[in-house]
């Protein structure tokens, strides 16, 4: 059934890829239309956390930020399929990295990079880095239930030598490559909930008390890697701009948690100034009335 469905779907995919910009982007407010007023995909969620994260903000405000989300999603989500036939030149015209020499000073002195991600902007299309000549990009994502869509996303994130890993396998695939030599930027999307009996660190996320992944944090300071924060904001429709952010080059000197509080405080700072580009559709703070589990550190 998986590999039906799959097949259903893909040659879709691969003509919506193909479309010529303009045509692209009327496709994009097409599919606006019908996931926001149609078929209302997580309206609900979306609206309890607008309204949690922004109390003091109007039910206007609340509902004029989530149609704006709504347009910024279809256009990212489009956009990641678009990426199965995009070229080298285009994406780099439409995904420009402002301060390539920070990473390249890193890589300058022979260590591997930890690069943080948030679900804010084209986290999609940050890939593009890729392009900078430097250290190989590795990827590190949770794996689909769908083995066939699994490949496609390991076809798309991996496109232009990008390397995938599993989340699962992360410390495994990172020591062996130490061990083989090789020097990457290791990519983590980091503003995701942990399971519950696995959250042992809560601090405040917009001013909300929840359990934090500290995935990057921990093999950062177990192997005393560089952490920058890439910072990607929408510049226009279909065109982002990133900046690093070095956040410590010596992990193993910073106190406890960090790097997490300061890659927190960044991800915070680009909600506040666009709310509208950031990935709402997640149950980010599904567990701020939780029990805490015993043993864990509440900052």
């Amino acid at each position: 059934m998986q590999l039906l469905v799959y097949r259903l779907i893909y040659p879709m995919l691969w003509c919506i890829s193909k479309l010529p910009w303009r045509i692209f982007y009327v496709f994009s407010t097409c599919l606006y239309i019908v996931t926001y007023y149609i078929i209302r995909y997580r309206k609900k969620i979306v609206t309890e956390n607008l309204t949690l994260v922004f109390p003091r903000k109007s039910k206007q405000e609340i509902y004029g930020i989530r149609k704006a989300f709504y347009r910024h999603m279809c256009d990212m989500f489009l956009e990641m399929i678009k990426t199965m036939s995009i070229s080298e030149k285009e994406l780099s015209k439409r995904f420009k990295i402002t301060n390539p020499e920070v990473l390249t000073t890193i890589e300058s002195k022979n260590k591997s990079i930890i690069v943080l991600i948030a679900h804010y902007a084209s986290y999609e299309w940050s890939i593009a880095v890729q392009f900078l000549g430097g250290f190989p990009i590795v990827g590190v994502y949770k794996k689909l239930k769908n083995e066939h869509f699994d490949k496609l996303i390991h076809q798309i994130r991996g496109r232009f030598d990008a390397r995938l890993i599993s989340k699962h396998n992360t410390i495994r695939a990172i020591t062996r490559d130490k061990v083989q030599g090789k020097l990457c930027a290791y990519g983590f999307v980091t503003d995701q909930s942990p399971r519950l009996k696995n959250s042992m660190y809560w601090t405040n996320f917009m001013d909300i008390k929840v359990p934090i992944y500290l995935g990057g944090e921990k093999i950062a300071k177990r192997m005393n890697l560089p952490v920058v924060y890439l910072k990607v904001d929408k510049a226009k429709r279909g065109y982002y701009e990133a900046e690093f952010i070095l956040i410590t080059e010596n992990p193993e000197e910073c106190d406890d948690y960090y790097i997490t509080k300061e890659y927190l405080k960044l991800v915070e700072s680009q909600i506040r100034t666009k709310p509208e580009h950031y990935l709402w559709t997640h149950k980010r703070w599904k567990y701020r009335n939780a029990k805490i589990p015993k043993g864990a550190i509440v900052d």
